[in-house]
């Protein structure tokens, strides 16, 4: 959220479209500390799958909206 919000106010399409993937790079690196928790029993299975798949969701949004800034573009 803090890098669509920093990237979105810079004011051109092409920085908020670097900070969109830099979002889309941090979802992967919660989809990565979840297993970590996994692991350490933090968290179980089935919580694990419901974060992970909401953090897969974020990542689609994140395309979807570099997507449509790129198409706006041309």
């Amino acid at each position: 959220m803090h890098n669509i919000a920093e990237g979105f106010d810079l004011g051109s399409d092409p920085e908020f479209i670097r900070f969109l993937k830099i979002s889309r790079r941090s979802s992967s690196e919660v989809q990565s500390q979840l297993y970590l928790a996994l692991d350490r029993k933090y968290i179980t299975s089935t919580q694990l799958q419901d974060a992970y798949e909401k953090a897969t969701d974020v990542k689609k949004l994140n395309n979807g909206l570099i997507a449509y800034l790129r198409k706006t573009k041309k």
